[in-house]
């Protein structure tokens, strides 16, 4: 599915480190999977992806290489990838998959891509996701398949057996939500909205709305659309109801034409849908899709350029600002670039002291040269990291205290 629709459900992205990463399984077929998680008391976790899915390649190549990502599916799952499609450059292993891959699409009604299915250590399915986010909302978004009152297909039996239990809807939205069910998330929340009132809007309706409105036949897209004003004053932030109105807009009309290969007449799409939607502003949403298109495409002076100019209409949230930077850190050395990403990630760290935000300021502080500085940080960044962090911001340090790169030549 060659969409932008699931990078636009999971902004912002984040990319922190790639020294370690995700374990996958090689040389084991399926009933060798089942009795490997069987016998280690582990759950399995399976990438469905195919060869032309950009977000797909976004994910192995940026999210699955992390240590915490690593650290986490390790020690709590088997780990296999299947390729659903299939090309002239497969390998071996993946044609011995072909059967099985099949049989996964047909069985389990893949439809989207990547989608992640979980079984647990019966090799019973439990869990459901659909498409990638950064590393950090992966991981969470994963720990729900671990525990039976979060688990996506516990839930929708229940969810069936009580379709007018409010408690069960919220949970139930969420849990659809990852799993790219729409009709389940539009059932409930219809359940959730038709016991609200626009008059009665409180700031954590206001917040739900945001967070867990993805299609334009449901009725909380209704409720956003016609109090666009009352929704951002209870959250006390100019824009929020455009967001999600323009980004379930563009989902939906324009999800089939854009792609990572060829860059966008983005001005013909913009304009397109303007006029499908005129009273939602789509600017900001086109700004944050050339972004990710340029990193997807790796054109880092376009990426500055479109980055720097939404600083001047719109602030970017800390994790953005963090993601971006690091992106430049880790494939720039244009000083104009490097001098950006630097203001982006100061900016992050005033926002939001984090050990990954300062681990990386420190080394675009190092890259830049100033090396003192750099050091200074990245000691910092050590004293707030977690246990999973810890050996790589380690690591850094030695590098930047020993004068070698922390970046790949």
């Amino acid at each position: 599915m060659k969409k932008i629709l699931l990078f636009l459900l999971i902004l912002p992205f984040a990319v922190i480190g790639q020294e370690k990463g995700i374990t996958f399984e090689h040389g084991l077929n399926w009933s060798q999977i089942k009795e490997k998680a069987k016998k280690e008391n582990k759950f399995i976790f399976v990438d469905l992806f195919t060869t032309w899915c950009g977000p797909c390649k976004y994910m192995s190549a940026t999210v699955f290489p992390q240590t915490k990502v690593g650290d986490f599916f390790n020690s709590k799952f088997v780990n296999t990838k299947i390729q659903m499609d299939k090309t002239d450059k497969d390998s071996e292993e993946v044609k011995a998959w072909y059967e099985e891959a099949e049989r996964f699409g047909k069985d389990y009604k893949i439809a989207a891509y990547p989608t992640f299915l979980i079984f647990n250590p019966q090799g019973e399915l439990v869990h459901r996701m659909v498409g990638g986010g950064d590393a950090d909302e992966f991981i969470e978004r994963s720990k729900d398949a671990l525990k039976p009152e979060t688990q996506y297909y516990a839930l929708l039996k229940a969810f069936n057996e009580n379709p007018t239990d409010l408690s069960l809807a919220h949970r139930m939205v969420r849990a659809a939500n990852t799993a790219y069910d729409e009709a389940t998330v539009t059932q409930a929340e219809d359940i959730i909205i038709s016991h609200t009132k626009p008059e009665n809007l409180t700031k954590e309706c206001a917040a739900y709305l945001v967070a867990n409105t993805r299609t334009s036949r449901s009725k909380a897209f209704e409720l956003l659309r016609d109090n666009p004003e009352k929704i951002d004053a209870l959250l006390e932030k100019n824009g929020a109801a455009n967001r999600v109105l323009a980004t379930v807009a563009i989902n939906e009309v324009l999800g089939t034409k854009i792609d990572f290969n060829t860059e966008p007449n983005w001005e013909a799409l913009k304009s397109e849908i303007s006029d499908k939607y005129t009273n939602i502003n789509f600017d900001p949403i086109f700004k944050l899709m050339k972004a990710q298109y340029y990193v997807q495409s790796r054109n880092w002076s376009s990426l500055t350029n479109i980055v720097d100019s939404y600083l001047t209409s719109e602030d970017l949230n800390s994790n953005q600002l963090n993601s971006y930077a690091w992106e430049i850190f880790e494939n720039s050395t244009d000083a104009a670039c490097l001098d950006a990403a630097l203001k982006w990630s100061k900016r992050a760290v005033e926002q939001d002291v984090k050990s990954a935000y300062l681990d990386t300021y420190a080394n675009l502080l190092y890259k830049k040269g100033d090396k003192i500085n750099a050091i200074k940080w990245q000691e910092e960044a050590l004293s707030l990291a977690t246990e999973g962090e810890q050996d790589n911001y380690q690591d850094t340090l030695a590098k930047m205290k020993s004068d070698i790169p922390t970046w790949n030549l």
